[in-house]
């Protein structure tokens, strides 16, 4: 249920708010991966969701350049 309404409000993003969402989601991947090579992440379970967090906004990203190639 709490993944449906990520990817919804995913949905509603424009294209640049979703390319910036990737950028931060990446930037904290790695910064959750330095804090598990130091030893010091608390959740690790957070990167796991961060990973699929990253795959659903470049799924959104994908089915609008389908929908745009559809449309010429």
């Amino acid at each position: 249920m709490v993944n449906s309404v990520i990817a919804k409000k995913m949905r509603d993003l424009t294209d640049e708010e979703l390319v910036k969402k990737v950028s931060d989601y990446k930037e904290e991947l790695f910064n959750l991966r330095f804090q598990m090579a130091t030893g010091q992440l608390d959740n690790p379970m957070r990167i796991r969701d961060v990973k699929k967090n990253i795959a659903r906004c470049k799924t959104v990203q994908r089915q609008r350049e389908i929908a745009r190639e559809n449309e010429i």
